[in-house]
């Protein structure tokens, strides 16, 4: 957090150094990014990503979206047109957010982006199948994400039953655990747990950690078995 002196934010610990939460998944031949956020050019460069193939959104909140301008690179570099998976809410912000890139004249340089709408069906980017999944965000229905054995959920405080069947029989749960206390909008720690635990997950990981929630090193050992913080860095991969 910007000038905090806390215990977590002066930590000398790597994993209590968070950044905006996002993912890349990979597959022999497809790579993809879940959300750009205002992190996005460092994320890259840090763990040295050259092939990017599409950029998919959970919801259009700034914490998510706001680093989108830098897949000009990979226009530059890799591919002349990024394709960008969203649904109607967060194209609607994209396109006003980054106004320019959809204009009918541009300037050099800007994002190549081709806008491809997504609702709660299964859809495929290269040879990776993608089941959405609806949560609550409060109000705003944000996009969850299965990747056969894997799934992705930010920003949620609410999960529909339908929705669970769809996040059932995952090997892997991330899933946002914001802090202890009660907020508006996202899990606590207590609630993503009971959501991990009810859906019979066996391997959870919590992300979008607030510097409230404590240093990892602590919370981790108060987690119960088969659920852990996330941090940044974190590589899994499943077979």
């Amino acid at each position: 957090m910007v000038a905090c002196d806390c215990e977590v934010c002066t930590s000398p610990d790597e994993k209590d150094k968070r950044l905006r939460p996002s993912i890349m998944v990979q597959s022999a031949t497809t790579t993809i990014v879940v959300d750009t956020t205002p992190d996005f050019r460092y994320q890259m460069l840090r763990q040295k990503v050259k092939k990017l193939d599409a950029v998919l959104y959970t919801h259009p909140h700034k914490d998510h979206i706001a680093g989108l301008d830098d897949v000009r690179a990979f226009n530059f570099f890799y591919k002349p047109v990024m394709q960008i998976y969203a649904n109607s809410l967060t194209e609607e912000a994209i396109k006003k957010d980054f106004a320019y890139a959809f204009a009918d004249k541009k300037y050099p340089g800007v994002p190549e982006l081709n806008l491809n709408t997504i609702t709660n069906e299964p859809f495929i980017i290269g040879d990776i199948p993608i089941q959405p999944v609806m949560v609550w965000h409060l109000k705003m229905p944000v996009l969850g994400f299965r990747f056969g054995k894997f799934t992705y959920i930010t920003d949620a405080n609410r999960i529909d039953e339908g929705e669970k069947l769809k996040i059932k029989g995952s090997e892997v749960l991330v899933l946002n655990a914001l802090r202890k206390q009660h907020h508006i909008s996202h899990f606590t720690l207590a609630e993503a747990i009971d959501v991990a635990q009810e859906l019979k997950i066996p391997k959870a990981y919590f992300t979008h950690i607030s510097h409230q929630l404590g240093r990892h090193r602590e919370i981790e050992a108060e987690l119960p078995e088969g659920i852990h913080l996330a941090y940044d860095g974190l590589s899994l991969e499943l077979f």
